[in-house]
């Protein structure tokens, strides 16, 4: 989870390898509709995203194995909360954290379907970072990201070790 731009693709197709299953990536649950008002520029609200983290919820529930790696931005508390609901408690969040100076940097050195750099700003504004009592782990982003993926085998091992 994070802002766009931080790294979630990338690390989850590197974390679905190490864990040899599969990426649900949630860009593919946004109706056409909610991708052309991105494209343009305008940021979705809480009622553009309801509907998306349903459909991605219920994806996730479809899921049968031990493992699975889940691509969204999950900005609000209330929209992690939406995602992990019926999960039993199956679910760990990777919270991918970085400047908006290191984001957006990136941003500006790739392609994306529909998401501009201009939405950065209120991914940032939109963003409620996750506090104690969610079950999350923070990777930073400002190093490499082969040095966010160990970050992230490492927030693996303890999860497989409790």
């Amino acid at each position: 989870m994070g802002v766009c731009g931080c790294g979630k693709t990338t690390l989850a197709a590197r974390t679905a390898q190490y864990l040899n299953c599969r990426v649900i990536e949630a860009d593919e649950f946004h109706t056409p509709e909610m991708k052309e008002k991105m494209r343009a520029g305008i940021p979705l609200n809480d009622d553009d995203r309801w509907p998306w983290l349903d459909r991605l919820n219920n994806a996730m529930k479809s899921i049968d194995a031990e493992w699975s790696v889940v691509t969204c931005s999950g900005l609000k508390r209330v929209y992690r909360e939406r995602l992990a609901k019926d999960l039993n408690d199956g679910i760990h969040f990777m919270f991918l954290d970085g400047s908006k100076e290191t984001i957006r940097d990136r941003m500006l050195k790739r392609q994306h379907e529909y998401m501009p750099v201009s939405l950065l700003d209120s991914q940032f504004a939109t963003l409620e970072r996750p506090t104690a009592g969610e079950p999350v782990s923070t990777i930073s982003v400002e190093v490499g990201e082969d040095d966010a993926f160990e970050a992230v085998k490492q927030a693996i091992a303890r999860l497989k070790a409790a």
